[in-house]
């Protein structure tokens, strides 16, 4: 009995299935009257191809990067694609990275050959036996703050410039994605140190790197570097004091331009400059910068003033250490010997023993 109903059943099944699919596919009684060319891309789900692949004026809008709408609230919204992003690229990975390097293989050689002509700054009258306190600890302090945050922020940098070429041939990827990853996590909030030093050591030798009529003839004699004996200096020479002021300046350069890449978007410090510069005489700089323009300088500016600060802290490693005896003890111990201090800040030890000889 089972046998028999099964296959009606099966037929019946087949035959309510059939005539559901034929109402589905049914077209409406007006179907004929809708013309092809008349159907609207909006409710078909298709856009016409043809009438924008022909459309000159559109795709020059786009190329030259105008604004549409858009509901994004992105900086830069409304833009299809941002044109200045490719040269900007190409600048960075172009002609940055090769004169970078330039430049910093360039000052190592020279700091080597001079240090093989001249070799080491020898305290000429011999160590004394007798100490002068050159720095207070709280000097030191802000001394070693700024040096140990700035030689993380130079590797972690050059990192992100010379890293692809010259680490991954050496590690491979995954080491070098997992050690970027983490440099760029230092390089972050280490900035905030350094950024603290800067402003201590401003507020700790400002006054006494004034320059004065003795730096002069410092720097015409090179400080006694390149023979004519060593010019009088106080506390601080011209060198010091340039290498100071070179601090200063590049310390808040980077430091301003590295807020601005730390929190992208929030400022727009190179219109404002643009802006003040373009009173100066045949200065004509762009002063309508959109946000990601002002992200890609921030990102040029950063890196040049990075590299150029670091081929200076060359100079400063190499006189602290390996090039003038004498020299580490001043920021390490905080003394100093008392003929390496005569023969090169004299007018210094002057005014120590002239505050000794008065009168309690």
């Amino acid at each position: 009995m089972t046998r028999r109903i099964m296959p009606g059943l099966l037929a019946l099944f087949l035959l309510i299935a059939g005539s559901a699919s034929a109402q589905t596919v049914r077209p409406p009684e007006n179907a004929g009257a809708v013309r092809p060319e008349a159907a609207d891309p909006a409710t078909t789900g298709r856009i016409e191809r043809q009438r924008y692949d022909n459309h000159a004026d559109f795709w020059r809008q786009v190329r030259e990067g105008d604004r549409g709408s858009q509901a994004s609230p992105t900086a830069g919204r409304g833009m299809m694609i941002q044109s200045a992003g490719e040269g900007w690229r190409n600048l960075r990975n172009g002609p940055y990275v090769r004169w970078s390097g330039y430049l910093l293989l360039g000052v190592l050689g020279l700091l080597a050959l001079f240090f093989a002509l001249r070799g080491r700054i020898r305290v000429v009258s011999g160590y004394s036996g007798y100490e002068l306190r050159r720095f207070r600890f709280a000097e030191r302090f802000t001394h070693w703050l700024t040096a140990t945050s700035f030689v993380v922020l130079a590797l972690t940098g050059l990192n992100l410039v010379f890293g692809r070429a010259l680490l991954i041939p050496l590690i491979g990827k995954e080491a070098f994605a997992a050690f970027a990853a983490w440099g760029k996590v230092a390089h972050d909030y280490v900035s905030f140190a350094f950024m603290l030093g800067v402003v201590l050591m401003f507020l700790l030798w400002v006054r006494q790197n004034i320059p004065n009529r003795h730096d002069f003839l410092w720097l015409v004699r090179a400080g006694g570097f390149l023979g004519g004996g060593h010019a009088p200096a106080k506390k601080f020479n011209a060198g010091q004091k340039l290498l100071f002021w070179a601090v200063i300046l590049f310390g808040v350069s980077v430091s301003l331009s590295g807020v601005q890449l730390l929190y992208p978007y929030k400022f727009a410090f190179f219109e404002g400059t643009f802006a003040f510069l373009n009173h100066l005489p045949g200065v004509d700089l762009p002063t309508a910068l959109s946000p990601i323009n002002e992200q890609q300088l921030a990102n040029l500016w950063h890196g040049i003033i990075a590299v150029l600060f670091t081929a200076v802290i060359f100079g400063h490693i190499y006189i602290g250490s390996v090039g003038m005896e004498g020299g580490f003890s001043a920021m390490g111990s905080g003394r100093v010997d008392l003929n390496w201090a005569r023969e090169h800040h004299d007018l210094w030890v002057e005014d120590l023993q002239k505050v000794e000889a008065q009168p309690r």
